[in-house]
């Protein structure tokens, strides 16, 4: 095989996997439109529930993501929630760029901010140790990378993390032709997600078919590779059902196309009766 090819290829990859995490992260922020005193439905979601997408370039399998919800935890006097995300790459694209990602998310029980974020970042040759401290008494968030500090940054109330935004989004009441909108950050910037409900569509994956709401979010603070690509979208089905369950993501951008699916689901507490989907 030629391998001026694979580390064509190899480049490519790493910039959209770089895109998938944005993709992920802007996903996430998609379904937020409430203040920050909106009251938080617990029936969404609950420990035990595990995700697993099957990821794509193009047309080739990537690798694996899974979203899970582990056990509550007790954090500085206070009871959390506690979020997962893996990612890895399969055995063929570790031959010329690895992937191994960890995301984990604290959150208050009561889901109305972050308490803490942690990123163990292994892709190809960069690797990031990534945590990002909540202060709400300061209310300030500050970001350490391999011991590194930056000074710390205003947030304002209700602030999430991009990944524990993304379970308080799961109690959004979405509607066609909505504007969603929350503060967020990574540490190192706090910005207002903005995002679009497009329509409603049946989707089929591999988990199974759903009737499901389209997300469009707005990639105006995005950078890397969205911000070098003129057309660059991201497009979220997520299921129309109580669950607000992320069923498909899809991202386009100038190196090409990215595709995550879900392929399996556990812990996600069954249907209403006679009722899967909301009108």
């Amino acid at each position: 095989m030629d391998r001026g090819w694979i580390k064509d290829a190899g480049h490519r990859y790493g910039a959209h996997w770089a895109a998938m995490v944005w993709a992920a992260t802007w996903l996430l922020i998609a379904g937020t439109a409430w203040s920050a005193d909106a009251p938080f439905s617990t029936r969404t979601f609950r420990p035990g529930e595990r995700l697993t997408f099957v990821l794509k370039w193009t047309i080739i399998p990537a690798g694996e993501a899974v979203l899970e919800v582990l056990p509550q935890e007790h954090m500085a006097g206070i009871d959390a929630y506690h979020f997962v995300l893996t990612a890895r790459s399969n055995a063929f694209v570790d031959a010329f760029y690895m992937v191994r990602d960890r995301i984990d998310s604290w959150a208050d029980s009561a889901m109305r901010q972050s308490l803490l974020y942690r990123k163990k970042q292994h892709e190809g040759n960069t690797r990031r140790d990534i945590t990002v401290s909540f202060d709400w008494e300061d209310m300030t968030v500050q970001y350490i990378n391999h011991g590194e500090v930056r000074e710390p940054i205003p947030i304002t109330a209700g602030t999430f993390d991009p990944l524990s935004i993304f379970y308080w989004s799961r109690s959004a009441n979405l509607v066609v032709g909505g504007r969603l909108q929350r503060s967020v950050t990574d540490g190192k910037k706090h910005v207002l997600g903005v995002a679009d409900v497009v329509r409603r569509e049946t989707v089929t994956v591999p988990a199974g078919t759903f009737d499901t709401f389209l997300i469009e979010p707005d990639l105006a603070h995005v950078g890397g590779v969205f911000e070098k690509s003129p057309d660059a979208k991201i497009q979220l089905w997520v299921s129309a059902d109580y669950r607000r369950l992320p069923v498909k993501l899809k991202s386009k951008v100038i190196v090409g196309s990215f595709s995550g699916e879900l392929v399996s689901l556990t812990g996600t507490g069954p249907l209403p009766s006679g009722n899967d989907s909301e009108e």
